[in-house]
């Protein structure tokens, strides 16, 4: 009977401990990361390639980073954007978890052709964003811009880093 008892004071503790250091864990991140500018892109229109917009990116080219991307950021200004590169071409699907700012997802093909949006992702939804065709490059830009924009299917990209 004693060490029924002694088992379940012990799970009770680690219970508490586990859940406290969980919860921790989740709010770790309180001070905001700052846009990092490590190239430029360029937006251009496949009918006449004329340019559409010029923005600075960040680049995500590392597990962690394209892991985290745009995560914990409170905003992003309007000519600024997170470019994902991938090693090679795939279906890719995001998510907005522990993305504060509404974002549009735009998915590039290997010859820096866009295939696919998915706009207005909602912050901090965990739905499955996909591609819809395979993706080397994926941008993120404040949500709504594409539309503003008038990017379409078929437009191009071209972007230098600075890494």
């Amino acid at each position: 009977m004693i060490n029924y008892r002694i088992l379940v004071v012990f799970s009770i503790i680690c219970s508490l401990f586990f859940s406290c250091n969980t919860s921790e864990k989740k709010n770790s991140i309180s001070k905001e990361i700052k846009f990092k500018k490590e190239g430029a892109l360029q937006l251009k229109k496949s009918s006449n390639d004329s340019l559409i917009k010029t923005l600075d990116i960040e680049i995500a080219d590392d597990e962690y980073q394209t892991q985290t991307g745009l995560m914990y950021r409170n905003s992003m200004k309007e000519l600024q954007g997170m470019l994902f590169v991938f090693p090679n071409e795939a279906p890719r699907s995001f998510y907005m978890k522990n993305t504060r700012i509404a974002l549009d997802i735009i998915y590039i093909s290997t010859d820096s052709t866009i295939v696919s949006f998915q706009k207005n992702a909602k912050p901090f939804d965990e739905s499955s964003l996909p591609s819809n065709a395979p993706a080397k490059f994926v941008l993120e830009i404040n949500a709504g811009l594409s539309d503003r924009w008038n990017l379409e299917v078929g437009d191009k990209i071209s972007f230098i880093t600075m890494k």
